[in-house]
Parts: C-alpha cells; sequence; structure tokens
C-alpha cells in the first residue's frame, strides 16, 4: 500500500481522541448495554468487532433471550391454548405495532403487525390500487427499487389489471397523472443510503390523486427527519398525510432473523381499505366461521391468519430498548456517527481508492454509508475476517449501516482504520 494518511500516528491519534470524546458525551451510550455485542472480533484477539450490518440483521438485544424462554415454557408450555387470552397473544399484532407507531411517527391503531415484507407490500399495493378507484390503469415503481418490491408490484398489477412503469425518482414527481393508480417508493435506496424526499413525493402522488405506498425497511428504528417544516419529525407518517405504508423490523427494530413485518394503513383509509389476502384474523367475527367474509374495522384488516408468536415475542421483546429514547436523538446521533466515518475515510483511506456514493447532505443521507470499490467483494471479506462486518452489493458496493443505538465513535474510527489497511 502506498504512503498515506492511515500511517500518520498524528491524525490516528486526533481521531482516536475525538471519537473517546464523543463516546463520553453521547446521551445514547448507555443503550448498548441492552445489547449482546463482541467482546473480541473472532479473529484477532486484540480488539472487539465492529458490527456495520445492522441494516441488514440487527443485533441481539440481551433481554429477548429470557423473555422467549418464557414465552416458549409458561406461556405454551404450561398455560397452552389459554395464552391466547391470558397472555395477550390474540393482540399482539396490533399492541407491537402501537410499539413501533411512535418510531415512524404515527398514532395509535394504524400498524399492523405480522407476515412478511413482501407479503405487506402486495397488501399495500393492491390495496392502494383499489383506493385509487376506476380509470387508473398505472402503478408506478422507483426504477432503481430493490428487485422484490418490483416483483411484487408486477403481481399486483396482475391482479388489478394495471400495468407497472418504472421511472427514474428524480421524475417521478413529473410521472404521476391521471392514469396513477397506486406509486411504490422506498424511504431510502438499498444500495446508496439515499434518502428521498417523503413529504414532497407523497404531495406530488395525492395531488395526482393517487396513494402511494412507502418502503420503510431501511428506515424505521433510524428515524429521519424531515424537510421544511417538518424538519425534525421521525419519518412522520401522520405529519405528512401518507396513505399506506410497510416496512420490516429485523433491521434497526433487531427485532431478529425472519421476524414479522408491519403494515401501516392510515385511519382515513382504514374503513375502505380492500385487502387482497381476507382471512379469518381479519374477519369482523374470526371465531363465526361464516363463509362469507366481512372485515373488521381498522388496522387489523391488515391481519390474514394465525400470528408468529414466537417472532412476535422476540420483536416485542426487543423494542423495550426504545423505552426513553428520544427518536430526534437517534437520528442526532445517526448523522454523526455517518460523518465521522466519512471523515475518517478521507483521512485513512489511500485517495482514489474509494468513492463516497451516499449524498453528504444530512437531508438526503439515511443511516447508511455506501462506498464504491473496484475489487468490493474482496475487500469486505478482509474487513470480515478483521472483526469489521459490512456487507457488499454487486458489483462493486461496499454498504456500512450506522445503528445509533449500540454503535460509537471509536467503533466507527476502528472500521475506517481498518479498511484503509486492508486498502
Amino acid at each position: 500500500m502506498s504512503e498515506s494518511a492511515v500511517s500518520s500516528p498524528a491524525i490516528r491519534t486526533a481521531l482516536a481522541i475525538r471519537a473517546a470524546e464523543l463516546d463520553a458525551s453521547d446521551e445514547l451510550g448507555k443503550v448498548r448495554e441492552q445489547f449482546v455485542l463482541d467482546t473480541g472480533s473472532g479473529h484477532a484477539a486484540d480488539a472487539p468487532g465492529v458490527y456495520l450490518d445492522g441494516n441488514s440483521l440487527g443485533a441481539l438485544p440481551a433481554a429477548v433471550p429470557a423473555h422467549v424462554a418464557d414465552v416458549v415454557a409458561r406461556e405454551w408450555g404450561e398455560l397452552r391454548i389459554r395464552s391466547w387470552t391470558e397472555s395477550g397473544w390474540w393482540e399482539a399484532p396490533e399492541r407491537i405495532g402501537d410499539l413501533i407507531a411512535p418510531l415512524v411517527g404515527a398514532a395509535a391503531g394504524q400498524i399492523v403487525v405480522g407476515d412478511s415484507t413482501s407479503v405487506n407490500v402486495f397488501k399495500a399495493v393492491v390495496g392502494a390500487v383499489r383506493l385509487a378507484g376506476e380509470g387508473r390503469d398505472e402503478i408506478l415503481v422507483d426504477e432503481g427499487t430493490f428487485p422484490t418490491d418490483g416483483y411484487i408490484a408486477t403481481s399486483a398489477a396482475r391482479l388489478t389489471g394495471c400495468t407497472v412503469r418504472p421511472v427514474p425518482l428524480d421524475s417521478l414527481a413529473a410521472a404521476v397523472g391521471p392514469r396513477t393508480a397506486a406509486v411504490l417508493i422506498n424511504h431510502v435506496d438499498y444500495r446508496s443510503g439515499r434518502l428521498h424526499d417523503l413529504p414532497g413525493l407523497t404531495a406530488a402522488v395525492q395531488a395526482a390523486g393517487a396513494p402511494g405506498v412507502w418502503g420503510l425497511c431501511h428506515r424505521a428504528g433510524a428515524p429521519a427527519g424531515g424537510l421544511g417544516a417538518h424538519r425534525g419529525v421521525p419519518v412522520g407518517l401522520d405529519a405528512h398525510g401518507v396513505d399506506l405504508a410497510v416496512g420490516c423490523t429485523y433491521k434497526f427494530l433487531n427485532g431478529g432473523p425472519g421476524s414479522p413485518a408491519y403494515l401501516y394503513v392510515a385511519a382515513r383509509h382504514q374503513a375502505a381499505f380492500d385487502s387482497p389476502l381476507p382471512g379469518w384474523n381479519s374477519h369482523v367475527e374470526p371465531f363465526g366461521m361464516r363463509p362469507e367474509f366481512v372485515p373488521v374495522d381498522g388496522a387489523r384488516r391488515g391481519r390474514v391468519g394465525t400470528p408468529d408468536i414466537l417472532s412476535m415475542a422476540a420483536l416485542e421483546a426487543a423494542l423495550g430498548v426504545w423505552d426513553g429514547v428520544p427518536v430526534e436523538a437517534v437520528r442526532a446521533k445517526s448523522l454523526a456517527l455517518t460523518d465521522f466515518f466519512l471523515e475518517c475515510v478521507a483521512a485513512y483511506v489511500p485517495e482514489g481508492r474509494v468513492s463516497v456514493l451516499t449524498p453528504l447532505e444530512h437531508d438526503a443521507r439515511g443511516s447508511q454509508v455506501a462506498l464504491r470499490c473496484d475489487d468490493a467483494s474482496d475487500v469486505m471479506a478482509a474487513l470480515i475476517a478483521r472483526g469489521v462486518v459490512g456487507d457488499f452489493r454487486a458489483p462493486d458496493v461496499l454498504r456500512f449501516g450506522f445503528t445509533p443505538l449500540y454503535l460509537g465513535f471509536a467503533d466507527v474510527e476502528r472500521a475506517a482504520r481498518v479498511l484503509a489497511e486492508v486498502l
């Protein structure tokens, strides 16, 4: 490796001192103790690992194992069928939804938890088309969207007699019109970490008379402030008048691998929301076993079949780490962490070795930094071998997720330093 700033002890010392000072003044620093984190890298004995893949799978909250064990041993093992009522199993999808609601700027009674993200995207897109009414036959999607969303939108289009039109996100506001039946947009681009303009795009879509569906997989748990008059509002589903939204819970919400997703249906749409997957759990009389379907009122219209209670239990316990945590502080720390990482990368990494894909502007940045690197796959493998865990996206992107609840500034400095050494 050529001579670079990483070889300067003075720069390393200055940034390490800055990191320690930032960690000492971090109001969220104590929350880290509520997670199960590495005490060593697993590959090198000299330092703990740095986990920068919480945007793919969040770390384990320490309270989860005991709670799940109690659900298994006592609620299932002893109470058995009685737990549907005595342990609150039946109400879990709405109860847990209400725990998520403040993290996305929603009032209670608008979020239901259950099924996978893909299933909920299908419900939301078909439901949006049905809300739009007659004479609209086009579903717009961001041409760079996560591939599964495109697959689901295409299937929803077949069911509803629509066509799918991919458009560049920068042109989406101009693309909506009288034929638009629904628009599917992700709040954060999964490759670059770019934060999209939820207030502005929501207003543009609704001005054209169509409902929008927002994907929040990379937002809930790493809340972004709004723009303009809504600056500082966490995601702000209610404040921005969002129609429908979907998100997963295994990333920044730390619900565990495969934990159930959630569906937001704005209160004003709930009476007309027509799910394409009606099930006994969304029936007004679920134990009536009637042949005809009559939907229940409220967010429960998004339910389908029997809830996955063990996964729900893990998620509910995981959400306990948010007790007393101001979401505004989480956003502020997210920006501080990503700013500091970019500063360390600029100081340590040989010039021209990587380029930054993530926007530098705070209003356009999620809780992720993406770097382009020619040999990104090999570089990420080497980082992981050194205990710095991020992930790779083909063909040439290094992704690093910054989870403010358990990541510190010393972690960030070490990750940038190891990246420079690997490069």
